[in-house]
């Protein structure tokens, strides 16, 4: 019993060696678990501060999304006014560049379960897709759905990105596509060569 223990604990402790290695060392990906966590803190933050701002946001439907910087704001909100203070609120707060917020809220009632659970699904498949399309950067693009149009997010090349968005286009389901790119040089200069 204690040797099988030890064994299990042994390939528990590999294995999470090799994700955490793998996380970190990826030359390709140059995303860390810190901006991950970074990330998703932001997002808890940029919400809450939202819905603290106003009493109207209590029965909007909000979410929001951080990217590499990019701060996507998705949703349904009662009315044009409470769309442009999310975006005020949004851009002010530390750790948001402002010219990288995009509000794509909607003025009305929230969309039904049914339709979000429609669009976690189109946004599994076409992650999906993106993974196991050849020569697509699909670790460096986040996919959201909002009822059925599709946001891309990322900090590709312009090449990559339309890659990405043909790899979209083949998913049945998707009524849009919205790019919410920061485009990168095509080419990065290694300044060991000059």
């Amino acid at each position: 019993m204690k040797r099988y223990r030890r064994l299990l604990i042994g390939l528990y402790s590999l294995f999470a060696g090799l994700v955490l290695a793998g996380c970190t060392n990826n030359p390709e990906e140059k995303r860390t678990p810190g901006d991950i966590i970074d990330d998703n803190a932001l997002e808890f933050v940029i919400e809450r501060e939202i819905k603290a701002s106003d009493e109207g946001f209590k029965g909007a439907h909000l979410v929001t999304t951080v990217y590499d910087g990019l701060v996507l704001l998705l949703g349904e909100v009662p009315s044009a006014a409470l769309k442009e203070k999310a975006t005020e609120v949004s851009e002010s707060l530390y750790k948001v560049d402002p010219d990288k917020v995009y509000n794509y809220l909607t003025v009305g009632g929230p969309i039904s379960l049914l339709a979000r659970t429609n669009d976690s699904y189109i946004s599994g498949k076409v992650k999906t897709r993106l993974m196991t399309a050849r020569e697509v950067p699909a670790s460096k693009v986040k996919v959201v759905t909002q009822n059925g149009v599709v946001y891309l997010l990322g900090k590709i090349t312009p090449n990559d990105a339309e890659l990405v968005v043909a790899e979209t286009r083949k998913t049945f389901g998707v009524q849009k596509i919205v790019k919410v790119f920061d485009y990168l040089p095509e080419t990065i200069e290694d300044p060991m060569l000059d």
